[in-house]
């Protein structure tokens, strides 16, 4: 950053009185520019006991494949930036379930948060702007080594993991995973 975005002059980098983190702060109006994580939302969509995933027509990962998901908007809940983010990738109608993981990404400043979904129906679009391919999976089709992001890998494993345990993946009050990934550091 290199202009406040509130009156247009030049920032520096600096500790903000009673702060403990370089923050960019405005030289002219003394605004202090805050830079928080962003928020991906998405769904595990199923058609009974299928997932629906599609490949990414976009980079990044372009042509790997994904769970339907992108970044939360302005002025909705993440379970309406879920099923939006559904309905762009997949053209599939989904009525939102409970939250299932939480996935701490700080390296990249993100979190991620997938929600299971139904689907209102079997219908899906083939393709999309945003996917070259959308299709039903089951856990031995996954296409595990072609999957764009390690949170969508992490989720499906939860997933198949609780649904083997023989957890109710359905109900209300399903306490979410949170993972705290980081990138390895040899």
């Amino acid at each position: 950053m290199k202009f406040c975005t509130t009156c247009g002059n030049a920032v520096h980098v600096a500790i903000p009185e009673d702060d403990n983190r370089e923050r960019h702060i405005c030289i002219a109006c003394g605004e202090i520019h805050y830079h928080n994580p962003k928020n991906v939302v998405g769904t595990i969509p199923l058609w009974g006991e299928q997932i629906l995933l599609c490949r990414r027509a976009i980079e990044p990962r372009k042509n790997y494949w994904t769970l339907p998901a992108g970044f939360l908007e302005l002025h909705e809940t993440s379970a309406e930036g879920a099923v939006r983010e559904t309905l762009e990738e997949t053209g599939a109608n989904v009525k939102i379930g409970a939250l299932f993981t939480i996935l701490n990404v700080p390296h990249i400043g993100q979190i991620h948060w997938f929600y299971i979904a139904q689907m209102s129906s079997s219908d899906f679009s083939p393709f999309t702007s945003e996917s070259t391919e959308v299709a039903l999976f089951d856990e031995a089709t996954i296409p595990w080594d072609d999957l764009a992001f390690l949170t969508v890998k992490t989720t499906l494993k939860h997933f198949f993991a609780d649904r083997t345990a023989g957890k109710d993946i359905l109900q209300p009050g399903l306490i979410p995973h949170l993972t705290d990934l980081r990138p390895v550091v040899s």
